[in-house]
Order: C-alpha cells, then structure tokens, then sequence
C-alpha cells in the first residue's frame, strides 16, 4: 500500500532542526513507494529546502512568511490546516517538540485524523500496515498502535530514528497561505533563558546536574564538560528546585523527555521522576559518591566518588583525547 506522507519540518533560531529530517526518514520507511512532501515555513526557511531534499522529500513546499517565523498556535493551525486539505496526505509526521506537540492536537482534532504521539519506531507490519512503537508508564512498557483509519497524526520522539541522506531530487514548490485568522493571542515578547550551544532535546550528549552540584559554580563544571564533548547540560528537578539553574534545562516526568546517545549524570540520585525523562539514553554514565543511589540501578558504568574531583579530570582527559584526534 502506498501512503503519501506529509512532514512538517520545523526551525529554531533560523536553523533546521535535526528531528525534522529524522521525521522524512520516518515517512520513507512507511510510504510503501508512495510520495513524501516536506512543508517548512517561516522567514529564511528556503534556506533549508535542498536539505529536506537531500534526505529524501520528493518535494518541498517552502512557505516564506514574516509572521510564521515565530510559532504562534493560531496561524500555525491556519498553515498546517490549509496545507493538510490542498495535500490531501494520508499521513503528517513532525517532531515531539514543544511546538509538535501543541499543534499536532489541535490540527488532528480539526481535521478529525488520528493522533499518536512521542513515537521512537514507524515501521511496516506483514501485512504493510503501519506500526507504531512509543513508550508509556514513564518508559517502563512498550506499546504498538495501528491505525483502524488511514488518516493518521504521528510525533517522534528526537534522537531515535537515524536520518538518511538520499539522491536529493526533491522538487521546490514555493506557497503562500491564503487566509488570515483572528488572533486569540498576540506574541510581544519572547524570552529564552536557555541559550546553549546545543539543543538539550535533541543533544547526542548530554552532562545533567542533580542537588549533588550544590550550586551556580558547579554547575559551571558541568557546561565546562558539555562544551567539549559538544553537548548539552541538563538537570533534574532537584536542582532547579533549589535554583541551581534554569527549569529550562529540567530532564524528567514534569520536565523534558531526552534519549542522547550518551547521557552523564553527575550527583543526581536516580529518583523515579527524573529517570522517566533519561531512562532510553543509549550509554549512561552515573557519577554519584553515594554507592547505593538508585541511579547506578540503570547506568551502563558507574563512577563512586566526589563530582567536584572526577568531572574536571573527566574535562582535561576528554580534551586531551578529542584534541589529538583532531590533528
């Protein structure tokens, strides 16, 4: 059965980011053959048309418009309605991001499709219906879930399905949304309190810091750390509680969900909330001086000792590595 798929690709700060083009590898994997569409939208978004190609969207519909630069509930809901009816797809694929998953609801509810959400698998049965895999429980189980309809809302979840570079033949079809909507809201101001290097959601590499850190200053050890591995520094909600740093960076249940392929956690003790948020990392490396903390239960290597002394060791011998590996 073919199934021509329809994946939104989304923009932060004017770059691509990478779940978009882990979201048109989802679509190649499930079309059966069928034809995969890319829609990006927002100023300086034909920029990143030829990548989308590149990775494998048989076409791309680049929508350059001043007033979508920056996500607003409203108008994306106008877009991605507009977009849906002219494309007619049987299935819209985007990222589980903070934007994915506050519009991927409320277009799946207007337009009366199907919606699964923070998948980690898409993939094709026996019999070529599609399959999809997504945690539940705080990732203790597994579900799968097919569609009875066709018509389907899928979100996955960053980090988890590899993008694939293709022949990149993609056609270019620039679009202008037609219809303006009253605004329920307007947008003055937008702040961002976290201004890493790396996105924390879809970072490889993650360091996070728990109430072990002890302050501002330890946490200075740990984007120290990041910064040469190119990561990012997270925390669990002990620390922010405490106002160590910002509950942007917050890994956990009530915080962000994250699987880096290696994952450091230095002085966080492993409490069940935050570990729902880590628990899928591909490698984690616990660094804790207690040796009974719960945390070393699901860590792949377990370092028993002081943060303060282990992590800038950590730093200079990463450095020392990654440098001569450079040459």
């Amino acid at each position: 059965m073919k199934r021509n798929i329809l994946v939104f690709a989304e923009m932060k700060s004017s770059q691509l980011r990478n779940v978009s083009l882990e979201a048109v590898a989802a679509a190649k994997q499930v079309s059966g053959g069928g034809k995969v569409v890319a829609a990006i939208i927002g100023k300086g978004s034909s920029q990143h048309a030829e990548i989308l190609a590149k990775y494998g969207a048989d076409q791309i519909y680049v929508i350059e418009n001043d007033k979508l630069t920056e996500y607003h509930p409203d108008l994306y809901l106008e877009a991605y309605t507009q977009l849906i009816r002219e494309i007619d797809p049987d299935v819209v694929i985007l990222g589980h991001t903070g934007n994915g998953r506050d519009i991927a609801p409320r277009v799946a509810a207007k337009l009366d499709y199907g919606l699964v959400s923070d998948c980690i698998k898409v993939t094709l049965d026996d019999e070529n219906q599609m399959v999809l895999t997504r945690p539940v429980y705080s990732g203790k189980m597994f579900e799968e879930v097919k569609f009875t309809d066709q018509k389907a809302f899928v979100t996955i979840r960053p980090n988890n399905i590899a993008p694939v570079l293709q022949a990149g033949l993609g056609e270019i079809i620039p679009y202008t949304i037609q219809q303006e909507v009253p605004l329920r809201s307007v947008i003055k101001e937008i702040v961002r309190k976290a201004s890493g290097a790396v996105d924390l959601s879809e970072a490889k590499v993650i360091v996070a810091g728990g109430r072990g850190v002890k302050g501002e200053e330890g946490f200075k050890l740990l984007q120290e750390f990041a910064k040469v591995l190119n990561g990012a520094v997270g925390a669990s909600r002990g620390a922010c509680d405490a106002e160590y740093c910002d509950y942007s960076l917050q890994i956990g249940q009530t915080g962000k969900v994250v699987t880096p392929e290696l994952y450091i956690a230095c002085g966080i003790s492993g409490a069940i909330q935050h570990v729902a948020g880590m628990s899928n990392s591909k490698v984690i490396v616990a660094i804790n001086k207690d040796p009974e903390a719960p945390i070393f239960d699901i860590a792949d290597y377990g370092i028993v000792g002081d943060l303060f002394e282990i992590v800038p060791l950590l730093t200079e011998e990463f450095s020392k590595v990654l440098m001569s590996s450079a040459k």
